[in-house]
């Protein structure tokens, strides 16, 4: 019998398998395709100090073996997640949460943090200062190793639950950005976040998206986000979540091999919705073909 079982900082997750924020909700995305109780957790839609519309469209462009997106944070406030959305979780998923919390500036980041820290059915805060879609903050805090401390540090003060910083890939460094994060007292790190693109339509000889750039998720970005994986893990003696183009149960196992404690899944889950419990499913037959007992026997195991 396979072990599929992860800890994140004393959390025990029945695998390792959650889905990336912005792909599940806030719990009622995917529900009715299969019961979520059977993900480790899952990351929340990202969350702000207050409500966003987003920006405008369109917000989604395909492209080979991905897809674009600037759907621009759009999410109805902290306060009405602590008041509504978390509420009628509880009722459907039993299990703790991973929050994720966005600002555009390092107020709206510790007032966000402070409240979500507080609710019993967080189980950790991921700290977001990588996304792509957004004019002002967002990304500005995760391209720069100085800024991205200062916000680590202000959310650890005010945090009671342990604090992941989601990483952008847009750096050319990203293990300096990594270390000082982990210098400013991170519990752990996620990664990576979307990489910067943009199309255009030759027809009309203008950008596709209505916010011009956007950030590139699914299968091409899996090598580059399992080579940041490997090089973060090694260098910070912190829990990572990989992320990045995961789409089957052996994508999770390389993750772990580079050095992932947990897998986010994202963008597949829009082409699949089925995604997280079919490799969830697949996890322990993708075990046994390679000899595998124990998950976290694997954990960094490309190292050597």
């Amino acid at each position: 019998m396979v072990n599929t079982s992860v800890t994140l900082c004393g959390w025990t997750l029945d695998n390792p398998v959650i889905p990336a924020s912005g792909v599940f909700g806030y719990g009622e995305a995917l529900r009715d395709y299969y019961d979520p109780n059977l993900l480790g957790t899952f990351s929340f839609k990202g969350t702000t100090l207050e409500p966003r519309f987003g920006n405008a469209g369109p917000r989604v462009a395909d492209c080979p073996a991905g897809m674009l997106n600037a759907v621009g944070l759009q999410n109805p406030g902290v306060h009405h997640v602590i008041e509504h959305e978390l509420p009628r979780l509880k009722t459907f998923f039993h299990k703790k949460v991973i929050a994720n919390v966005s600002g555009f500036s390092i107020d709206e980041y510790v007032q966000c943090c402070r409240l979500l820290s507080r609710e019993e059915q967080v189980g950790l805060i991921e700290l977001n200062i990588s996304c792509p879609n957004v004019h002002g903050g967002g990304m500005a805090f995760g391209v720069c190793a100085a800024d991205a401390a200062r916000v680590t540090r202000a959310v650890k003060d005010v945090s009671a639950k342990p604090v992941f910083v989601k990483l952008s890939p847009n750096v050319s460094d990203i293990v300096s950005i990594a270390k000082a994060c982990a210098d400013a007292g991170a519990d752990g790190l996620s990664l990576i976040n979307t990489l910067l693109g943009m199309r255009i339509d030759p027809a009309t000889r203008k950008p596709v998206l209505g916010n011009v750039m956007g950030g590139l998720s699914g299968p091409a970005v899996f090598p580059v986000a399992l080579r940041m994986v490997y090089q973060v893990a090694q260098a910070v003696p912190l829990p990572v979540m990989g992320m990045g183009g995961v789409a089957s149960a052996r994508d999770v196992v390389e993750m772990m091999l580079a050095g992932a404690t947990a897998v986010q899944v994202g963008a597949q889950n829009l082409v699949d919705p089925f995604a997280c419990a079919r490799i969830i499913d697949d996890l322990p037959h993708v075990m046994a073909r390679y000899g595998i007992e124990s998950l976290s026997d694997i954990i960094g195991g490309a190292w050597k």
